[in-house]
């Protein structure tokens, strides 16, 4: 996957700095092609002759070393670069960028490489979450720029917060996902996909709302790799604070009939739609006006169903779209799931328990079991949603016998 694969390792000036050198290890055993531009700050924490050592390559600091070849040298390193690590991103690179500045070696670089770039940003708690760097990466997002976020524990700055710059193994995956993210085939070029993910809300008044746990992580892996996969994918989502995924056309809603009315407009026209979300199952019958106070003992809300979208879905699909669901159950999961299979004409459905550790809400991993129309059943130990969704995928493209 990494083998011969250009990697720009472009190093600022942070405490975390020795995580990188682990990571450029890793890229370089793992087949890629190394090499390293750092700040001059950078040097100051470790030496470009470790980095030296460890790339296999020259190190670049300054525009002004002494020319060894005809070549620009920023510009050469730019072109030859397949993808661009920044790491640890301090606020200072991650305001140069957003701002166009390109006043060094490794900013010049950054401007000049038409390559995909990775920013891992690291620094304290306060400068992370300044309204200021947060509306730089927001910046960088527009221009597809791809932020990792960082991870929270103790600081160099003795305090515990947001801010640390993740492991280098989180680093190195980071990468390798990529570049297995590029070497994806196109399957579903042509394909339209619809996928709904998160929670819905239902209003009680104005202050208060019924909702469920999902954070829509499921939905959202799924609308990704469906787009990784050339897909022309239209997530509708419910609440979440979730990242829009690339190349992906996003829809927000809140109620359940908020959902029901974008997916059917879409619906015609799809070749697959997979209902992820966590849809409310009734609303609130008389919505109040102004929020309701605290008077009596007990408060009694009446509610009414809310329409099912799935199998308003099944009664309408035809027999080239393919539609799946999800059950997310807390006992009898595979009964439950194969009636509604059955009772809502679905072609697969994903069940999975969400009483187990590390399954179902706000986690980043999963167990399932799928299962199809004509009753295969595929058991999906725990794995990490974005496995899953490839999984998914993988049997759906099975069974619609869509050839890569």
């Amino acid at each position: 996957m990494l083998k011969d694969k250009n990697v720009l390792l472009a190093v600022c000036g942070g405490i975390a700095v020795y995580k990188v050198i682990e990571v450029a290890s890793r890229l370089r055993k793992a087949g890629a092609n190394v090499h390293v531009v750092m700040t001059k700050e950078a040097t100051n924490f470790v030496t470009p002759l470790t980095f030296q050592e460890i790339s296999g390559n020259p190190v670049n600091v300054s525009m002004w070393e002494k020319v060894t070849n005809w070549n620009v040298e920023h510009i050469a390193l730019a072109n030859l670069a397949d993808l661009v690590l920044v790491a640890p991103a301090t606020a200072n690179i991650i305001g140069k960028i957003a701002g166009g500045i390109a006043d060094d070696m490794l900013s010049t670089v950054i401007m000049a490489t038409k390559a995909p770039v990775l920013l891992a940003p690291a620094m304290n708690s306060n400068m992370y979450t300044n309204p200021i760097t947060q509306r730089n990466l927001d910046t960088l997002r527009q221009f597809n720029y791809k932020i990792i976020e960082p991870a929270s524990g103790h600081l160099a700055c003795g305090v515990n917060g947001i801010g640390r710059l993740p492991e280098a193994v989180d680093l190195f995956h980071e990468v390798e996902d990529y570049f297995a993210k590029m070497d994806k085939k196109q399957s579903l070029a042509g394909k339209k996909v619809i996928v709904s993910a998160a929670g819905t809300r239902e209003p009680i008044d104005p202050v208060r709302y019924i909702s469920n746990r999902s954070s829509g992580k499921m939905g959202y892996a799924i609308a990704e790799e469906a787009a990784q996969r050339g897909a022309d994918v239209v997530l509708v989502s419910g609440i979440t604070n979730l990242p829009a995924p690339e190349n992906v056309k996003v829809i927000k809603v809140e109620s359940a009939r908020d959902m029901q009315s974008n997916i059917e407009q879409y619906f015609p026209d799809s070749d697959i739609t997979i209902m992820a979300a966590a849809v409310s199952d009734y609303r609130v019958k008389e919505v109040a006006e102004q929020k309701i106070k605290k008077s009596d003992e007990v408060m009694t809300i009446e509610l009414v169903k809310n329409p099912d979208i799935l199998k308003g879905l099944g009664e309408k699909k035809t027999d080239k779209q393919f539609l799946v669901g999800f059950a997310a159950e807390t006992q009898n999961v595979l009964e439950y799931a194969q009636g509604k299979l059955q009772r809502k004409n679905l072609d697969m459905i994903v069940a999975n328990d969400v009483s187990q550790a590390q399954a179902g809400f706000n986690v980043d991993t999963n167990i399932a079991k799928i299962i199809t129309r004509d009753g295969q059943i595929k058991q999906a130990p725990l794995m990490k949603k974005t496995e899953l969704a490839q999984l998914i995928f993988d049997i759906i493209e099975e069974k619609m016998n869509i050839k890569a």
